[in-house]
């Protein structure tokens, strides 16, 4: 069994079809799309419409979460601008989403952590700074759940690791935005250092798990020159260096452009 896990597209259809065209040489059962597929200035109507034709396993995230329930007004920029561009076909879709699921009975899916989409699940926010999460850490986000795969994405940070059980836990990065600024639980910084788009193949073979990240080259300078043209310089800057700032540049603000 091998599956094709995806997260945190972010609008990002140009990275998207680049994993796709990876993915088609690696003869995958199975794609899994965990959420924050749309929030962002680059081209969130036209993801939805590709995401809404595809039969893969699809997951509700928290800023789908946030465009179902909350008034344009209190969206944050990248929010408000899919808020203004998705049909009503596309807000349906996503009213239907699970925000977690249990595959095959031994991948559980999620797109923060079991409990929560807001939550860090193999990362932690420590003094302005992302962290990778203790095991004690780990196991209490973990709670009940036993299934020996547990996925999640959110952090957009590429991350395996095993809990004290031996289960498996994958994150697979972000499809589709490689840094952002975040003031939830306390202002940090994600920067994955690469404009790469990211994903993972998680294995089953002879009995045992195992899991694969990969990191896709695509066309990031045009998607950064999209986010550049909508007026969102900070998008423009993480989309080009995976950073939040430009060599010998200033700090970009994102107002949670992330996450």
């Amino acid at each position: 069994m091998r599956i094709a896990v995806l997260s945190d597209i972010h609008g990002n259809l140009l990275a998207l079809s680049a994993v796709l065209r990876d993915l088609a040489h690696r003869q995958v059962d199975t794609i899994v799309n965990l959420g924050d597929s749309l929030s962002g200035p680059l081209q969130p109507s036209e993801t939805a419409a590709f995401l809404m034709a595809q039969p893969w396993v699809h997951l509700v995230g928290n800023h789908e979460r946030q465009l179902l329930d909350f008034e344009p007004e209190r969206l944050g920029p990248s929010d408000r601008y899919a808020h203004s561009q998705l049909s009503s076909e596309a807000f349906d879709w996503m009213a239907k989403l699970p925000p977690k699921r249990l595959l095959n009975g031994e991948v559980f899916l999620c797109h923060g952590t079991p409990r929560s989409d807001i939550e860090y699940f193999l990362d932690t926010v420590d003094a302005r700074r992302v962290r990778a999460a203790t095991p004690d850490e780990i196991d209490e986000r973990l709670g009940p759940v036993s299934t020996a795969v547990v996925v999640c994405g959110h952090t957009h940070i590429p991350r395996v690791v095993r809990s004290r059980k031996g289960q498996l836990l994958v994150n697979p990065g972000s499809v589709g935005l490689q840094a952002y600024e975040d003031e939830n639980p306390a202002y940090h910084v994600v920067e994955n250092l690469s404009p790469n788009a990211r994903y993972a193949v998680v294995e089953k073979r002879g009995g045992t798990w195992s899991a694969q990240l990969l990191a896709v080259s695509y066309d990031h300078a045009e998607a950064a020159d999209l986010a550049r043209q909508r007026g969102r310089p900070d998008w423009e800057v993480a989309l080009l260096y995976g950073q939040m700032k430009a060599a010998n540049g200033p700090l970009h603000p994102t107002a949670s452009s992330g996450g």
